[in-house]
């Protein structure tokens, strides 16, 4: 009867020096949540943006949940309240800026939380990129179209904005978070990741005094 040879280094024997995948969300899932998110915030964007057009043009500020929200038709060239309205043509190299950013965060990418972010950022930016790129006066000049107006029409609370704004502010305030508790992008927990690795230092040592 033949034996069995004896296990190699690169054999892969339960326990014996062999590195498990790490556990959560692949890769392929969380680049694709993220567009999926990034693409239905960008259709709901442009979906309600063309209602507005349709339904708020020429009239006075509609008044829902008693005077919580206004829906008033603004069309801004530049950002909040208007900054910037002289440099319009400044936003496109931001934004794409923004979208290469995500593009090159999404290599290492792992992470539910992290797609959704950074999905909803993505969508948020195209949304008013696309405003920047077709609509009048001109190619990426074009002014922004907002309809969302808080406790007060025409934005004399907080500045009138559209569901492309409410995306990008929910995404960089979800990245905010993550970033605090220490989530990193490929999966991780920088907190858990050392406090496990600590243990394991420490369980070693112990074995080889015994």
């Amino acid at each position: 009867m033949s034996e069995a040879p004896p296990a190699g280094p690169g054999s892969a024997e339960p326990g014996a020096g062999s590195v498990e995948p790490r556990a959560g969300t692949s890769h392929r899932r969380a680049v694709a949540i993220l567009f999926g998110i990034a693409l239905t915030a960008l259709v709901a964007d442009l979906v309600t943006k063309h209602l507005a057009l349709s339904a708020l043009e020429d009239r006075e500020p509609v008044r829902l949940l008693g005077g919580a929200v206004y829906l008033s038709l603004i069309r801004n060239s530049g950002a909040a309240w208007g900054l910037g309205s002289d440099y319009t043509w400044m936003f496109t190299p931001i934004i794409l800026g923004v979208v290469g950013w995500i593009l090159w965060m999404t290599l290492r990418l792992r992470s539910l939380p992290w797609a959704i972010s950074l999905g909803l950022v993505l969508g948020g930016a195209l949304g008013n990129f696309a405003d920047r790129i077709f609509r009048a006066p001109g190619w990426f000049v074009g002014h922004v179209v907002d309809m969302i107006s808080v406790f007060a029409p025409y934005g004399r609370v907080f500045p009138v904005f559209n569901l492309a704004d409410s995306a990008l502010v929910c995404g960089v305030l979800l990245a905010l978070l993550l970033e605090l508790t220490g989530r990193q992008r490929d999966g991780s927990r920088i907190g858990k990741d050392e406090t496990t690795d600590e243990a394991a230092r420490v369980d070693a040592g112990q074995r080889g005094r015994a």
